[in-house]
Parts: structure tokens; sequence; C-alpha cells
């Protein structure tokens, strides 16, 4: 008989609690310690971040019922498109989608096919019925734990790009994004680059 046992943590997490246990301790080697965690979980991905637009203080005058139904709407939009263009849906939070993808071209034609869904979607609807989404893009080397979280520059980038920084039907990029889409798409530079990224810049659709 096949003998199983259950684990509370996958088996990246257990083996990242290790090593950062390893690097908190007295004399520790942490740049050899740093090297072997980029060389486990160091992998080239794109990361997008949603959000919706005006959640916060739209919550406010149409209730929290009102907005749980526009975060259904939108995932029910939203999930086919990331379904067509190979992307990973890692975490839901809210009204934010936490999404990556191997290729960069898919993550933009993704990000540009969920703007298009959700203007479509809102054409003769009541403003308050609408789904503004916001967007934001990241892509390079970042640590991927499992199939939980991702963890990097980039991240941290696009994650400010897309639900601080953007209005309703932008895609704002990182500089990375720009250099690897190497001429396909067009882009505007945007005056905030946040932290992560040298220049941050608008698609333009």
């Amino acid at each position: 008989m096949a003998y199983t046992r259950n684990v509370g943590l996958s088996a990246s997490e257990d083996r990242i609690e290790k090593l950062i246990a390893e690097r908190l301790a007295p004399g520790a080697d942490k740049g050899m310690i740093d090297a072997r965690i980029w060389d486990l979980f160091g992998e080239e991905w794109a990361v997008m971040f949603t959000d919706l637009a005006g959640f916060s203080s739209g919550v406010a005058s149409f209730g929290i019922i009102h907005f749980l139904q526009l975060i259904y709407e939108s995932q029910r939009l939203l999930t086919p498109c990331i379904d067509a263009h190979d992307g990973i849906l890692l975490k839901v939070e809210g009204d934010s989608l936490l999404i990556i993808f191997r290729n960069i071209g898919k993550a933009i034609e993704c990000a540009d096919a969920m703007q298009r869904v959700c203007e479509a979607y809102s054409v003769g609807r009541e403003a308050e019925e609408r789904i503004g989404l916001c967007v934001g893009l990241g892509f390079g080397r970042l640590l991927r734990i499992g199939d939980r979280d991702v963890y990097g520059s980039e991240v941290n980038a696009a994650a400010k790009l897309g639900e601080d920084i953007a209005k309703a039907g932008e895609v704002l990029v990182t500089d990375a994004v720009k250099v690897a889409a190497a001429g396909t798409y067009a882009f505007e530079p945007i005056a905030v680059v946040p932290p992560g990224t040298s220049a941050a810049f608008r698609m333009l659709r």
C-alpha cells in the first residue's frame, strides 16, 4: 500500500522557509543563500495586476453588495480572456487580480482584450453599472513560490501601476515591458514612475 502524508505547506513554501531561516542565522552567508533562492525560484514571467476603478469611493455611495456584483461580473468577463491568452490567475483579492504569463506578447494582448470586453459590457449601462478596468504590467525575473505568489521589483511596479496609478481603460507598463515588446506595440511615457522600474508607459490602444 502506498503511503502518503498531508503537509500544511507546499514543497516550494517549505523550502523557502528553511532557506530564510538559514539566512537569519548568525554569521549566515546571505549572498550565497540568496543565490540559492534565485536558482530555485527565479523565473521570467510577465506579471499583471488589475483593479476596478472607483471601487472604494463607490462602495460608500452604492453599498458593498452592488460592488460584489461588479466583482463577480468582472471575473466572469475576464477569466475567458485570461484562459485564451494562457495566463495563470494566481490570486484574487477583493476587486484585484494577480495574473502571470510566460509570453509577454500574450500578456499585452490579454490586457487589450480585457479592456475591450469591459468597454463592450459597459455600453448603454448606467455609470454605476459600468466596469472600469485598470491594468498594470511588468516583465522580468521574479521569485515564484509555488502557485500562490510572486515577488520582485517588476511585481511591485506592476502592482503600483495597476492598483494606484492607472485610470479606467488604461494599460500601464514598466520599461521592461516596453523593451520586451520590441516595437510591436505603441506606448507613451507617463510622468509617474513607481519604485521598481526606471520608466513607465501608457499603452496606446
